[in-house]
């Protein structure tokens, strides 16, 4: 490679996950570059569910409003056991909500992915190519090549770095010889969405369900407006192919409604996976997305945990990009990447199979001992369990050393009083590093380039929800980076500088902060 590149970025795929890296970038004023081989957003749902964090992350990219209209909050799930009883319950965070937004929701996956498309069709700096195919990967010291194919004639994009969002069969991870390891889940389902009419929306729960019943676990999500998904097990000899007719289809929703309840939107038989990328950096590539992991359905977190992909590694890359960050720590901030995603990823999937064992146990007497475990555990009585406590931290990566509580969890996102009336927190100090100190706390000494300072003695919050995570955690600031992650808390005002310092030693940064 001796042509110096051109782009800055350069992405291997257009679904949500490179959607959201090519506006974060973009909006950063990065050059970046973007294809697919698709020339249209896929009109048929995939993901179905978004979480808070995940809003933030939209709001971030200015498209909360334009994809507002395609949302609604998730419905309670619950869960109905061997004998139709009821042995568990998965509900909403209650308010104040602590990132600003709805905890949990259910979208219509294309008109997002369009809302985000024109989001990035207005930035002058990023080029979108569709309707192409890579068909080549090659990098240096200085950058990335890709061989892009249309219609038999191939053409390069040279750029410093690359990103593959190009999904679960991502040439860019089997070129160069990325394997994905097996976290041990495989089975055959048939997913089947349903667009109801007003007697068939009258025929089913007013909640989601998980039938958790051995003969055949299966699951309803209400989704937006008369939309209706429905994801069942396949029994062992049973065709996959074969079951996602039409005519097999209506059978097994033959429980619920019929043919003259609605019209079937689509059906598509998977097999679920749990799979996540031993490397998620070759050099100057990175995997993102489902390119990087794949795991079971069953907290809806799929593309929720390819958006983190794109949020974490859009900062540290920009922050690389920019100079803000060179040398071994910005080598050190890129590797931490792979890193903190993997072992979240890796954590998460563990809680999302043990929510799946819940669900598809399929040897009777254990169901029902599983049944009357659970509502043991509950002391008889079913409890609510926020769908948000199941989410894991970070663990590793680009976090202070000391093990304090709060470190590697997701900070909120206060409203806070302004003279124009209530604003977010990231609408007023942007979405870098920040250090925010409760009330009556000193604003410390010094800094490092890029830091802002929130008091909330001196810019209150309105529904407190700082101030319980400050009580919750036993601090009394946290430093919060621009993912929103907290890179360390300290308990006491004079551990302030050195949590500073801390960071600013990580990021290869001086700060003249005081001890």
């Amino acid at each position: 490679m001796t042509t110096p590149p051109v782009y800055d970025v350069a992405i291997v795929g257009y679904g949500p996950v490179g959607q959201v890296a090519a506006g974060l970038l973009g909006q950063r004023g990065f050059k970046v570059h973007v294809c697919d081989r698709l020339t249209e957003v896929y009109q048929i749902p995939r993901a179905i569910a978004l979480d808070h964090e995940i809003m933030r992350v939209f709001q971030q990219l200015g498209v909360v409003e334009a994809i507002a209209p395609f949302t609604e909050p998730f419905s309670n799930s619950e869960y109905f056991g061997v004998d139709g009883q009821l042995i568990r319950r998965m509900t909403m965070l209650p308010p104040p909500y602590p990132q600003g937004y709805t905890p949990s929701l259910v979208f219509t996956q294309p008109p997002v992915e369009r809302a985000l498309r024109e989001r990035v069709a207005r930035l002058p700096n990023v080029t979108v190519e569709l309707g192409v195919e890579m068909t080549g990967i090659a990098q240096d010291g200085q950058g990335v090549q890709l061989t892009l194919q249309r219609e038999g004639r191939s053409h390069t994009v040279q750029a410093r770095y690359a990103i593959a969002c190009d999904g679960g069969s991502s040439g860019v991870r089997t070129q160069l010889g990325l394997p994905l390891e097996d976290l041990d889940f495989d089975e055959p389902w048939l997913v089947v969405d349903v667009l109801l009419n007003e007697a068939g929306m009258a025929r089913l729960p007013a909640v989601s369900v998980q039938y958790c019943e051995p003969e055949r676990p299966c699951t309803l999500v209400l989704g937006p407006g008369n939309h209706r998904r429905w994801e069942i097990s396949l029994k062992a000899g049973e065709d996959p192919r074969e079951m996602a007719t039409s005519e097999a289809t209506w059978r097994l929703l033959s429980r619920w409604i019929g043919p003259e309840h609605g019209e079937l939107w689509r059906q598509a038989s998977y097999r679920f996976h749990a799979l996540v990328a031993a490397d998620w950096r070759r050099g100057r590539v990175f995997l993102a997305g489902d390119a990087a992991h794949m795991q079971p359905p069953f907290l809806g977190q799929g593309m929720c945990q390819g958006i983190r992909d794109a949020a974490n590694l859009a900062w540290k890359l920009g922050a690389v990009l920019a100079g803000e960050v060179q040398g071994q720590a910005a080598e050190a901030l890129l590797d931490s990447y792979g890193h903190e995603r993997r072992a979240h990823v890796r954590e998460l999937t563990s809680r999302i199979k043990h929510v799946g064992a819940v669900i598809c146990e399929r040897d009777t007497d254990r169901a029902r001992e599983r049944d009357r475990r659970l509502l043991a555990e509950a002391g008889g009585q079913v409890r609510d369990t926020p769908r948000q406590d199941i989410l894991p931290g970070l663990e590793t990566g680009l976090l202070a050393q000391q093990s304090a509580s709060g470190r590697g969890s997701l900070f909120p996102q206060p409203w806070l009083r302004t003279a124009q009336g209530p604003q977010r927190m990231d609408v007023l100090l942007g979405h870098g590093w920040r250090l925010v100190l409760a009330a009556g706390v000193p604003q410390p000494e010094g800094g490092f380039d890029g830091l802002r300072c929130l008091s909330l003695g001196e810019q209150p919050e309105t529904e407190g929800v700082v101030r319980d995570w400050f009580a919750r955690h036993g601090t009394v600031a946290a430093l919060v980076r621009p993912d929103h992650y907290v890179f360390g808390t300290a308990a006491r005002a004079e551990d302030i500088g050195a949590l500073l310092d801390e960071a600013a030693t990580r990021l290869g940064l001086t700060t003249a902060c005081a001890a």
